[in-house]
């Protein structure tokens, strides 16, 4: 089993040392030929629209859409989220413009609870995982699910309610929080899962 890691900006490197501890292989993506035999793939936090902007110029974009359109797993996790989404508002400047892979069928608003100074730790219940930490650091919300988009994981916020942080399309698993910083096995344990063997 080998899964590939989008390695062009953000926190690829936790992801990484989690799986290899579960002793999974792993490669760094940074071109289309590092896509070749992975099983899956993970969109890892970091700086949306400068990893959008590395996927478009370094061609990515429509090889991982491939692979999604075949079945190949893939989990985007904070900004890996916002670049599986159809539509991305920002919580401040609304429209963005930005490139995403338009892969899933939700609405994310980014920076949803803050700015950096606003991050926080909480246990959220994800369907099919069940209780985990999540890291939420300048995280986006999923704020809509339409088609073939369940949301499968809420936050109650004391300021914003209950609001959607986890999302899964079919081979698709959205997150707007960290799981490799927080280290919680069970999330890449149910990805795994999701690789047809």
């Amino acid at each position: 089993m080998k899964v590939g890691i989008l390695a062009l900006q953000g926190d690829f490197l936790e992801h990484s040392e989690l799986l290899r501890e579960l002793g999974v292989e792993t490669v760094y993506v940074k071109k289309q030929d590092d896509l070749r035999d992975v099983d899956a793939i993970i969109i890892p936090g970091g700086e949306s629209t400068t990893i959008g902007n590395l996927i478009e110029v370094r061609g990515l974009g429509e090889p991982i859409r491939e692979l999604a359109r075949s079945g190949t797993p893939i989990m985007g996790t904070c900004a890996g989220a916002i670049l599986l989404a159809r539509k991305v508002v920002d919580r401040v400047v609304g429209e963005t413009g930005q490139y995403t892979l338009g892969l899933m069928d939700m609405g994310v608003v980014r920076n949803a609870f803050g700015r950096q100074k606003n991050s926080f730790i909480a246990r959220v219940n994800v369907e099919g995982i069940g209780e985990v930490s999540g890291v939420f650091i300048r995280a986006p919300a999923i704020v809509e699910a339409w088609g073939a988009t369940r949301l499968i994981g809420y936050l109650d916020h004391p300021t914003l309610g209950r609001i959607g942080v986890a999302a899964r399309q079919d081979n698709m698993l959205s997150l707007a929080f960290h799981p490799e910083i927080s280290g919680d096995r069970k999330v890449y344990e149910y990805f795994l899962g999701m690789i047809k063997r």
